[in-house]
């Protein structure tokens, strides 16, 4: 089909851009759905479709609660004279398909945001007139007070890191660590991750129909092609026709990091530059 929505679709699909039904490609069926898996490994990892923008909540367990309070991680040396050093488990296990976390909320006290008396609330209370008489002329003007919001958040994140949610992920641990007080951390009480989320395949079938990840999937199932018959190097076939495998993978190969090259400046989004 011309516009494959099924990973059999697009294996097939890429075979006849490569010249299937009328060349054979020499390449078995194992290694076209390993192909399949790294494009679209690939694919979610680096291209702006592959991902989505999620909002999960987890409510917290008692076995998350008891892993925050024990430190129960000791590394330690013979040497009479080196320190021990001592790390808690304090982490949230995470699904698998989350890629990356931006935002963590749910366990904040933040003094400028949150707090009755804190900076904000108690600027917008002397400036309280200065709003109200801009509504009599008709000339109320938000960007001022916007300024002054954003100049807040930047010293809420720069000098009060002891109330802000401090975290770390990786996604290879598929693990959520947040380093605050542990008191923070309270069975029954839910916790919000701001996340990107990768894309299933096989439930938002138009995956596969994505030029990249097409033009991405024939290009390493050529250099595959490439690879397996490497060794069969202008081997005269009958007809005349000569085999040249290695061109074939050099031709495929090109092609691949080419597509690499392009994803950072042309299907990534830029990372947002921190303005304060």
């Amino acid at each position: 089909m011309a516009k494959p929505s099924s990973r059999l679709e697009l294996i097939d699909y890429c075979k006849r851009q490569l010249g299937a039904p009328v060349l054979q490609i020499n390449i078995a069926d194992e290694q076209a759905e390993d192909i399949v898996d790294t494009a679209l490994q690939f694919y979610q990892e680096w291209h702006y479709d592959g991902i989505e923008k999620m909002y999960l909540k987890h409510q917290i367990t008692e076995a998350d609660e008891t892993r925050f309070t024990e430190s129960n991680e000791t590394s330690s040396t013979p040497d009479p004279d080196t320190a021990t050093w001592e790390n808690r488990k304090n982490f949230i296990e995470i699904p698998e398909h989350v890629l990356g976390i931006s935002k963590v909320f749910g366990v904040s006290s933040n003094w400028v945001r949150n707090d009755l008396f804190g900076m904000s609330n108690q600027y917008f209370l002397m400036d309280m007139f200065s709003f109200s008489s801009g509504f009599a002329f008709g000339k109320f003007d938000l960007t001022n007070y916007y300024m002054i919001k954003q100049y807040f958040e930047t010293i809420d994140m720069v000098v009060n890191t002891g109330q802000l949610v401090q975290f770390r992920f990786n996604k290879r641990q598929d693990r959520l660590f947040i380093d605050i007080d542990a008191k923070r951390v309270t069975k029954d009480n839910y916790l919000l991750i701001e996340c990107d989320r990768a894309l299933d395949p096989d439930e938002f079938t138009q995956v596969y129909n994505d030029s990249f990840l097409k033009r991405y999937t024939t290009a390493l199932m050529k250099r595959q092609w490439g690879q397996n018959l490497i060794k069969y190097n202008n081997v005269q076939l009958p007809g005349g026709l000569t085999l040249n495998g290695r061109q074939i993978w050099e031709d495929g190969n090109k092609e691949v990091m080419e597509l690499e090259a392009d994803m950072p400046s042309k299907y990534t989004v830029p990372p947002m530059d921190m303005i304060g």
